[in-house]
């Protein structure tokens, strides 16, 4: 299960029929006042489609790593062309605008200020393009205000939605890295804080509208702060009975009963979520690689078939389905004495 040119290409024309649209549309929005009932489109510039502000934030990121990845197919040239006349220094003004309003201060927190970092950092890849230098603006100002907020959060968020403390981090965590040193060092202290102790993971999981795993974003931000050795002590520990099949919540996939719900839907992003979260994890594991391997297999086997076919899902689904197909295989080969 390895990302072709063919799923390439679904996913940029999937991404491509969203990210420009407006309607239906689920705003993050504190009005002050009559003055502040605005569309989408006048509110927010560069990212009023998708059904709402991160979904577009992270289709586009689908759309720049997809043209970065494949750029002969025929998709590459229209994604280009609409980022041109998308990413320009007016509409993204307007955006760097909205957050000074008083209304703004938790507007995408935090999972949408995490996406738009990892979508700068995707556009500094398109070195033949200026986006990045355009949007490198916002992202610092997401950026600083991700700093103060891991000030003032005494206690990590650990549901599996959109507030999830872990993911937010792990994504913030590969822009501070080339970007705000001051921010990285933030983010290792506080994920050592928060979740460096914890044993026995239980893993009551899924909750009915989770598209994260509570357990599993946490223990990739951790294979992301901890070096190789200290990870594989932690995850033993937090995860002891993995090598007899538990806890089996985080083994088997996720049932959607109804995806025209777009609640409901988000079991399809747990499954891609936990499928990137696995795969990522399992080279650095000693032993039950098989194990999440096949995991890893069924997860994708059940979520893969329906990244497309109901807007509530279409308008999201491919940017996770593309962070589990573009994590690292587990090398199987035997290892050298």
């Amino acid at each position: 299960m390895e990302l072709t040119g063919e799923t390439a290409a679904l996913f940029a024309r999937t991404a491509l029929g969203h990210v420009a649209r407006e309607y239906p549309h689920k705003l993050d929005h504190v009005l002050d006042g009559d003055e502040d009932a605005l569309p989408p489109r006048v509110l927010h510039p560069v990212f009023f489609g998708s059904f709402d502000w991160h979904s577009c934030v992270h289709g586009w990121w689908t759309l720049l790593t997809l043209r970065r990845l494949f750029p002969e197919m025929a998709e590459a040239a229209q994604i280009e062309s609409l980022a041109e006349t998308t990413f320009t220094s007016e509409k993204l003004a307007v955006e760097h605008a909205y957050l000074e309003r008083p209304g703004s201060a938790g507007f995408e927190r935090p999972y949408g200020w995490a996406w738009l970092l990892y979508l700068h950092l995707e556009a500094t890849r398109d070195r033949d393009r200026e986006w990045a230098a355009r949007l490198e603006p916002l992202a610092r100002a997401f950026a600083a205000r991700l700093v103060h907020y891991l000030t003032i959060l005494t206690y990590p968020i650990r549901t599996g939605t959109h507030f999830n403390s872990a993911f937010a981090l792990t994504l913030s965590l590969e822009w501070a890295d080339t970007f705000d040193i001051r921010l990285a060092g933030t983010i290792r202290e506080t994920a050592l804080g928060w979740f460096s102790e914890d044993r026995g993971c239980q893993a009551w999981e899924p909750g009915g509208d989770e598209f994260l795993s509570p357990a599993l974003s946490e223990a990739l931000l951790m294979r992301r702060v901890l070096d190789p050795a200290g990870f594989r002590r932690w995850f033993t520990a937090f995860l002891p009975e993995l090598m007899k099949g538990r806890p089996e919540t985080l083994l088997d996939p996720a049932t959607v009963s109804e995806r025209s719900d777009g609640k409901i839907a988000h079991l399809d992003g747990l499954n891609l979520s936990r499928a990137w979260a696995w795969r990522s994890i399992a080279p650095s594991l000693e032993q039950g690689g098989d194990l999440v391997d096949e995991a890893v297999r069924r997860h994708l086997a059940t979520a893969l078939p329906h990244v497309t076919g109901d807007y509530m899902g279409e308008h999201w689904l491919a940017s996770f389905a593309l962070l589990a197909l573009l994590a690292p295989v587990r090398d199987k080969r035997p290892q050298a004495e």
